[in-house]
């Protein structure tokens, strides 16, 4: 007979409510204890949140974007009432082994070794669960200082009994990762392994963690070409702790490896597509492709320095903006639009806008007129796949703009742009700016953009290449507008035009079609009345 239980999430420590960015299951899942269920972020690191059963998936309540906090009922499972009888006859089954072997057990405390040179370091990975079977130099934590990780392994083979640290928590020499139940030896192993043990304890610091690769995967997997994991690049990918262990297992490095979850997250269907084009021949990667790093250096041989932590956004974006800086083949086309009677008719406006709470800003007029071009040229509009064998082109035109926060650029993302007038526009980029600045921005409201708008108008500068946020296909940069001498024919007039930087993946967009659409752009700009009547 079956029967229902809640699923609650358990203590998260210091955080009262956290963002769930992915979910692995749905109703009518099998699975198995401690199999993860979603996936929540903190500003500081990733979590899995495991089922408490084993057994079949009854509802769910949570989504992705959702906010959850200890003690949260997020769903529901079916379990058999025999599992628990099963449990013990397997754990009696065990024990009884266990004693047949002739092996002592022994409650003991896992301990953290000499650390070197380092005071407190944190934990980035938790490999071992209450109840796991572990042998000696088994790893049981992984740590991050500002030069390496190291695993900390098991100094005694057994089960662990409890674990009392997450990912996360700051660690140092001496402190208490858990217990467990070891197997002793007899004792003239015991005392042959104390010696041996002692003299690692006094010698050696904890090893850089080495790639870890089962005998089932070492043999698949032999004679391929999968990459070294360089431990320095493989802790900045942007995962979850199961699937940096599923990387590891498998030999992956994930800094070779694009994410298709929320903000570039890779997901396990990542790392074992990943695989599977490697053995099949599609993406042979090798050490010797890597791109050439920039050289360490200790800057404090030189002067005074301050050394500050990149933002949570910064660590996000960056890798994100590399991955599109050398996955496209980026193209600039600069060009000038006159905005004269544009700004005037800006000017006009203004009031009334006032009246209804609205900061009527040149970005708002600049957004309208991309979605018109976008109407006409909608190439720029689309995606390509990832084979580069076909072009998605989108009938929706959800409008990104970067948004300049305290804590690095967002670009919040203004849906359905065609079906708004300027006025609401103008209203739209003033919430997402505010609650840009307040870190108050929602998942959803950070996705689906088909084009992005970078303006540094208010700013300054005359040009600029802006990188292309893939798998968008282009992107409009702008720059501060001037007042111009401009040749109409008969005379030089002056004429407020505004720097339009056109960045674009040149596998889609080619140097005429770019020029059309920036030539297309200023046309519609200059044309401020129709630009201004509602769709």
């Amino acid at each position: 007979m079956a029967k229902i239980v809640n699923i609650v999430i358990p203590d998260l420590g210091e955080f009262e409510s956290i963002e769930v960015i992915e979910v692995l299951i749905k109703a009518g899942d099998a699975v198995e204890i401690e199999d993860g269920l979603i996936i929540v972020e903190t500003d500081k690191a990733s979590m899995d949140i495991p089922s408490p059963e084993k057994g079949i998936i009854d509802s769910l309540t949570v989504k992705v974007g959702d906010n959850v906090s200890t003690g949260d009922v997020i769903g529901s499972i079916q379990i058999a009432e025999t599992d628990d009888a099963s449990s013990e006859e397997e754990s009696t089954k065990i024990t009884l082994e266990s004693n047949e072997t002739g092996d002592k057990v022994q409650e003991q405390s896992l301990v953290v070794p000499d650390l070197g040179d380092f005071d407190e370091v944190e934990v980035i990975e938790v490999h071992i669960n209450a109840g796991d079977n572990v042998d000696i130099e088994d790893p049981l934590v992984t740590l991050e200082t500002d030069k390496a990780t190291m695993d900390v392994p098991a100094v005694a083979a057994g089960v662990i009994k409890s674990v009392a640290v997450k990912v996360g928590d700051k660690i140092s020499q001496g402190h208490t990762l858990g217990t467990i139940d070891a197997i002793l030896l007899n004792e003239s192993e015991s005392l042959n392994s104390e010696q041996d043990l002692s003299e690692t304890k006094k010698n050696e610091a904890p090893k850089p963690a080495p790639p870890r690769n089962d005998a089932k995967s070492s043999k698949i997997l032999k004679n391929q070409s999968l990459p070294v994991i360089d431990e320095a690049s493989f802790s900045k990918a942007h995962a979850s702790p199961s699937v940096r262990k599923l990387a590891r297992e498998l030999g992956v490095n994930l800094i070779q490896v694009s994410g298709s979850g929320p903000k570039n997250r890779i997901l396990h269907d990542d790392v074992k597509s990943f695989v599977k084009a490697i053995l099949t021949g599609q993406a042979i990667q090798s050490e010797g492709a890597a791109l050439p790093k920039v050289p360490k250096i200790d800057f404090s041989k030189f002067g005074d320095i301050e050394v500050k932590p990149l933002t949570r956004i910064q660590k996000i974006s960056g890798p994100r903006l590399q991955a599109s800086w050398i996955n496209l083949p980026h193209v600039t086309q600069h060009d000038l639009a006159d905005i004269t009677d544009l700004e005037r008719k800006r000017q006009e406006m203004k009031s009334s806008a006032k009246e209804q709470g609205i900061s009527l800003t040149p970005l708002a007029f600049i957004i309208r007129a991309c979605v018109k071009a976008l109407e006409e040229f909608p190439k720029v509009n689309s995606s390509l796949s990832e084979d580069g064998e076909s072009l998605t082109f989108k009938n929706y035109f959800h409008l990104g703009f970067a948004a300049d926060t305290p804590q690095g650029l967002v670009v919040p993302v203004i849906r359905d742009a065609n079906q708004k007038d300027v006025f609401q526009i103008a209203r739209e980029l003033g919430e997402l700016s505010s609650l840009a600045r307040d870190g108050k921005l929602k998942g959803p409201q950070l996705q689906g953009a088909s084009f992005t708008v970078s303006s540094l108008g208010g700013i300054g500068g005359t040009a600029f290449t802006p990188i292309v946020n893939a798998p968008e296909v282009a992107i409009l940069g702008v720059s501060k507008s001037s007042m111009q001498p401009i040749w109409n024919g008969s005379e030089f007039e002056p004429r407020l035009m505004l720097p339009l930087s056109f960045s674009y993946d040149h596998r889609v967009i080619d140097g005429a079609q770019a020029v059309r659409f920036t030539t297309h752009l200023g046309k519609v700009l200059g044309d401020v009345e129709a630009l201004i009547r509602a769709s």
